[in-house]
């Protein structure tokens, strides 16, 4: 007995978050992805040939011991 109220509110209030738009600023969105994609882009400059644990490759080295 009792478990009747529990669900019912827990089922409303899954609805809510279900159903819930908040207003989104769009100008903030925009700044925020501006700012991130102009970090990442000065990121890729510095590591076009380097892989990501930091060991450099260079393609035609390798090519070159393959013949």
């Amino acid at each position: 007995m009792g478990r009747g109220r529990a669900k019912a509110k827990q089922t409303k209030v899954a609805r809510e978050l279900k159903y819930y738009t908040p207003d989104t600023d769009l100008s903030a969105l925009e700044q925020e992805l501006r700012a991130a994609s102009q970090r990442s882009g000065s990121r890729d400059d510095a590591s076009d040939d380097t892989e990501q644990d930091g060991y450099h490759y260079d393609d035609d080295q390798w090519a070159a011991n393959d013949r």
